[in-house]
């Protein structure tokens, strides 16, 4: 597989002036919201830290409840702060042809995934709380052991709450499609449809769970008649291809190479206000988690963006269509708004995939390899 410094794309080969000032002008506003809704948690975790530390002597529980029900108070917070915000995104989607604007049916489809959220943050407090209590002031390594058992069984789990309410394929065509690249990628991958289309007219797919718990799943608004059936097969293919390389392992491996890291932050900063064994002290940890997860996302994106880049070659390899490739990857940008080469500092902080520009760049990397072997 190429590196991802590919260039010389004139993107104007592909893309009309106009729609590339349309993806600019959506990309703005999106990139607006994100800004806003992060600025607000940090704003929202201030006051936290400022207030529940007063009110949680009052609680009257031990130190595991208190923590569990101050958990259960920030969650609510950060939930109902960034939730305005994700409306705003729905209606920017709507506003530019990308999808009706229904935040109940988006609350509904995004329940199942909350709903882990929720549970998985709420087991990690109450963990790191016992935790600290039964060892002061190392808890951050066995803490950070717990929390790599806990990933590494959420992203298990993920692979069928991921297929909820999915059917399989309703092509035979498509099934066959399946079969062939699931035999060439060498992965045995059930490939589900979910229905998104009373929230947004994207298209999209991911993989979830590893092992027996592996599961492919289309958005079905790939299937809605705007994208041929060599494209879908390339997503299919990508998706396998991420199975296919255990991406879902290795995140959980790079999960693992941050968190000692945070979890001894966390101790240290906490630890000047009597540690994280006093429930009060939650807020602060959170705080000092989300300012380390923004510092870190940068690599974290530089890594997710070569595992996707390692899919899409996956992908090329298998189907062996670069022309269908080269169509998806156009189609995304007036189906999706997608900037095909965004500003810098959005592809450091925002982008945890290759630019469509890139993508294109691979599809012609790869058409040139064949050339040059002979092939077909």
């Amino acid at each position: 597989m190429p590196s991802l410094d590919l260039g010389g794309l004139d993107t104007s080969r592909y893309f009309s002036r106009e729609l590339l000032a349309r993806a600019h002008r959506y990309g703005n506003g999106a990139r607006l919201l994100w800004l806003g809704s992060t600025l607000a948690t940090l704003a929202a975790l201030g006051v936290l830290v400022w207030r529940l530390p007063r009110s949680a002597p009052s609680i009257g529980l031990g130190r595991v409840s208190s923590a569990i029900v101050i958990g259960m108070v920030m969650v609510a917070t950060l939930w109902l702060v960034r939730l305005p915000f994700a409306i705003a995104r729905l209606w920017w989607s709507h506003h530019y042809g990308l999808g009706p604007f229904d935040p109940v049916a988006w609350l509904s489809g995004q329940w199942a995934l909350l709903t882990s959220q929720a549970v998985f943050a709420l087991a990690t407090i109450a963990l790191a709380v016992a935790l600290a209590v039964r060892f002061p002031r190392g808890w951050w390594l066995p803490g950070g052991a717990v929390f790599v058992a806990l990933a590494s069984l959420l992203a298990f789990v993920s692979g069928w709450l991921g297929a909820t309410g999915s059917h399989e394929l309703r092509s035979a065509a498509l099934r066959r499609d399946a079969a062939r690249i699931m035999a060439a990628e060498h992965v045995n991958a059930p490939v589900r449809v979910i229905k998104v289309s009373d929230w947004t007219d994207e298209p999209n797919a991911f993989t979830a769970g590893f092992g027996p718990s592996t599961h492919v799943v289309l958005w079905n608004t790939l299937l809605d008649g705007r994208f041929s059936r060599g494209e879908v097969d390339v997503v299919m293919a990508h998706e396998l291809g991420h199975a296919r390389s255990k991406h879902i392992l290795k995140g959980v491996g790079w999960y693992a190479l941050f968190v000692f890291p945070a979890a001894f932050l966390v101790a240290f900063v906490t630890g000047r206000r009597g540690g994280l064994r006093d429930p009060a002290n939650l807020p602060l940890a959170v705080l000092v988690l989300t300012v380390f997860g923004l510092v870190a996302t940068p690599l974290q994106n530089a890594v997710s963006r070569r595992y996707e880049a390692e899919a899409d070659w996956r992908a090329l390899v298998a189907t062996r269509d670069p022309a269908a490739a080269r169509a998806l990857f156009v189609q995304f940008v007036p189906t999706t708004l997608d900037e095909p080469d965004p500003p810098a500092w959005d592809y450091i902080f925002l982008e945890n995939h290759p630019t469509i520009a890139q993508r294109l760049a691979m599809v012609r990397a790869f058409s040139s390899s064949r050339a040059s072997r002979g092939g077909p």
